[in-house]
């Protein structure tokens, strides 16, 4: 039997579409157009001619060693917490000593506390252990501030894995890191997609730390470069939004390959 088409589930879409491609369409036209015609003309009329100069200016005014700091920082970041996080999940899961429940209980309490509340302290601990304007002192505390979220989602994950894989594993001889490796690691990808996923996001657009632990232009990062396009004597719209296109294109990416398990595993399912 041949359904009736839903003319109002297709109106919804077509206003949705409208909804997302509008602001989509603003922000990459204005990437193709120069100053003056920005200003004169307006942001949602189509420029009279169409230019590459702004992502040209991006890279001239220094926008690669801004983007490969940022890299540097955001690939760092995610692997401190993928050395920390894992085993310190699978020890909260299985073991059942004391001390492993107030260490997970600690790592909880840290999900209270904003970094704008620690910020003096840590800029005199990085200041102190000669780490100011280095990129080491924005890695290290943007790591730390991820562990509680991260340990968090992964231990969701871990818990879903069912104690007779574990009793199998100990049957066959096992010890707890070969049960680690071969068991907890491959049933908790989606868990390990979304930590990767939040942490490299936390990298990627951090902007406190850099800001006040670091000043020289060889450790500046995108969030850094992006703000620095706000002047006293205005703003350079255009060359904002071609260096904003260019921040999100590596996050764009990442999402869409780690979507789907990104979702899984934030939904508390990342284990199955």
């Amino acid at each position: 039997m041949r359904r009736r088409p839903n003319h109002l589930a297709g109106l919804g879409s077509l206003v949705w579409l409208a909804l997302v491609g509008f602001p989509l369409y603003v922000l990459l036209i204005a990437t193709f157009r120069t100053r003056s015609d920005y200003s004169s003309r307006g942001p949602l009329t189509f420029p009279a001619r169409l230019t590459l100069q702004n992502y040209v200016d991006d890279f001239s005014n220094g926008f690669g060693r801004d983007f490969l700091n940022t890299l540097l920082v955001t690939v760092s970041v995610v692997a401190i917490v993928l050395l920390v996080v894992p085993p310190l999940a699978y020890a909260i899961v299985r073991a059942r000593g004391r001390a492993i429940g107030t260490v997970f209980r600690v790592f909880l309490l840290g999900l209270a506390i904003p970094a704008q509340a620690v910020i003096v302290p840590m800029f005199y601990v990085i200041s102190k252990a000669g780490l100011y304007d280095n990129l080491l002192g924005v890695i290290l505390p943007t790591a730390a501030f991820c562990l509680p979220v991260c340990t968090l989602v992964l231990t969701g994950a871990m818990r879903d894995i069912t104690g007779e894989l574990y009793e199998a594993m100990a049957m066959d001889g096992a010890t707890p890191w070969r049960v680690f490796w071969q068991l907890v690691l491959p049933l908790s990808r989606g868990g390990l997609s979304s930590v990767v996923v939040f942490s490299a996001l936390q990298a990627w657009n951090g902007f406190l730390f850099p800001l006040i632990l670091t000043q020289s232009e060889g450790t500046k990062v995108i969030t850094l470069g992006l703000y620095e396009f706000q002047t006293e004597h205005g703003v350079n719209v255009p060359g904002l939004l071609s260096a904003v296109v260019l921040s999100t294109l590596p996050v764009f990416i990442v999402y869409l390959f780690a979507r789907r398990a990104l979702v899984q595993g934030l939904m508390g399912v990342g284990g199955k």
